[in-house]
């Protein structure tokens, strides 16, 4: 994945933001006011930051190269993604689906009222992390 079709893919995503709080080249995609995505525009090769489960991540790190701990950012619950072709493209946006759906499920009422999201549904069983076949109990 290019990192304007990873920008693409995260944009996409329901209630998605996206602005520049740090500075022109860090381009942060939120959803109810929360990062789920950094992606760093002048990254060679290109690089996303995603929010990951802290069991899947370790999995995900010991599985691919491509992915470490979080530049920046708490490493138990954020990976750097390196868009170097490595992964298959659809990891990549399972990784950005996983992140979304964790920062969206941890909104409070409050926050997803205020950001015009609807309500939680019931919580149905936790689709495990991509990559690890498991998931967070």
């Amino acid at each position: 994945m290019t990192r304007d079709e990873l920008i693409d893919c995260c944009r996409a995503m329901p209630y998605a933001t996206a602005d520049f709080p740090f500075d022109e080249v860090t381009l942060v995609v939120r959803v109810g006011g929360k990062m789920f995505a950094l992606v760093a525009l002048d990254a060679e090769p290109p690089s996303v930051n995603l929010k990951c489960d802290p069991e899947a991540a370790g999995d995900l790190r010991a599985t691919y190269p491509a992915i470490t701990p979080g530049w920046h950012m708490n490493k138990e619950h954020w990976n750097t993604v390196r868009l170097d072709g490595s992964l298959p493209e659809a990891l990549e946006r399972a990784l950005v689906d996983h992140s979304y759906e964790l920062v969206l499920d941890g909104l409070s009422a409050r926050e997803r009222e205020k950001a015009g999201i609807p309500p939680k549904a019931p919580a149905p069983p936790r689709r495990p992390a991509p990559g690890t076949g498991r998931g967070r109990t």
